[in-house]
């Protein structure tokens, strides 16, 4: 999820340079770099949706 964001925000970013929109607050340079941390985020794991309590587990047994 947080890599399709990614991509909009990349998006954005080129829309915004090939129109030459400009702001004080939000810039080519300031969309470049929450893209860049939106994409860090998602392959550091975040947000994929796992549970963190299960994660070092492995398998367990079944009841009988």
């Amino acid at each position: 999820m947080l890599a399709i964001v990614a991509a909009i925000v990349f998006a954005l970013a080129l829309l915004f340079d090939l129109a030459d929109i400009t702001s004080d607050a939000i810039n080519n340079g300031t969309l470049t770099v929450l893209g860049l941390l939106l994409l860090a985020l998602h392959l550091g794991g975040v947000g994929a949706g796992t549970d963190w309590r299960s994660r070092g587990r492995g398998r367990t047994r079944a009841r009988r």
